[in-house]
């Protein structure tokens, strides 16, 4: 019995190691702006800094409801690593961890907000990059419910700040059939394989159900040429939308490496490119 009350604090102390950046951070990330000082940035600016977005909602019986923030927030600071062995100066926002969840409250502890709460705050996160002087910004969203086209184009006229927006899911869509069996769109293969690879000590995949969904009485919904705010609560059993069973970490992996390479090079060639009045074309 001693032993194993031992095993549990000693799996507690891990997780909240990995969980809780004043316990493993031993030494200062430059590409992380929370864990740096006034010195590092006294003399030079950042050439593109990374806004991640995600949302606080269920994601089935087996991935946390944090899910949407940590793939946001740790695929933008692997690529910001990357960048910065590159030669590129890119650093990454701290993340804003709330997402647009209204077809999507039918389930507990579902935490949402209005676009427009979500698009002041971009907005005036912009307004302050701007005065410092940065001019390059990419926001990694990690929420299907989030949209921010609608507010680059209002942007586009007011700002001096280049703005583009980055769905990370949709980065390797190309490959996505090469590397999962099964599709779906909510806590499904590929995003429980992708917890598994960047949180996996927080997904618990002998939890996972088959993910059916339920249909629509009308076939014009389910063809798509007719398009509603879906219920999900009423279109899912659990918030799951796809089989996620056979999830795997080297799926997750597999697919991450993907996405961080592709936008690795992006932010690098986005850092060196001048800003004319040609740009970005």
């Amino acid at each position: 019995m001693f032993a194993k009350l031992k095993l549990t604090r000693a799996l507690c102390a891990l997780r909240l190691a990995l969980h809780n950046p004043k316990s493993y951070v031993t030494s200062m990330r430059p590409w992380i702006l929370h864990e740096n000082t006034l010195t590092e940035f006294r003399t030079s600016l950042p050439q593109v800094v990374v806004l991640p977005i995600g949302s606080t909602e269920a994601h089935g019986p087996h991935v946390p409801y944090g899910s949407d923030t940590f793939h946001s927030r740790i695929i933008a600071e692997r690529v910001c690593e990357a960048a910065w062995q590159k030669g590129a100066k890119a650093v990454v926002l701290p993340v804003l961890p709330y997402g647009v969840q209204g077809n999507t409250m039918g389930f507990p502890m579902t935490l949402g907000v209005e676009q427009s709460t979500l698009d002041t705050m971009v907005t005036e996160i912009i307004r302050s990059l701007e005065f410092q002087g940065v001019r390059k910004l990419v926001i990694v969203n990690g929420h299907g419910g989030n949209d921010f086209k609608p507010l680059l184009r209002g942007l586009y006229p007011k700002t001096k700040v280049f703005v583009c927006l980055v769905d990370w899911w949709k980065v390797g869509a190309d490959k996505t059939k090469e590397i999962f069996s099964k599709p779906g769109e909510h806590a499904d293969e590929m995003e429980t394989s992708v917890g598994m690879a960047l949180f996996g000590d927080l997904v618990h995949l002998p939890n996972a159900k088959d993910g059916s969904t339920n249909r629509s009485r009308f076939e014009a919904i389910e063809k798509g040429w007719v398009s509603i705010a879906r219920p999900w609560h009423l279109v899912t059993k659990d918030s799951t939308h796809g089989d996620p069973r056979n999830a795997t970490k080297r799926k997750g992996e597999e697919y991450v490496n993907i996405v961080v390479e592709r936008l690795t090079e992006f932010v690098c060639a986005l850092a060196q490119s001048e800003m004319n009045d040609k740009f970005p074309y």
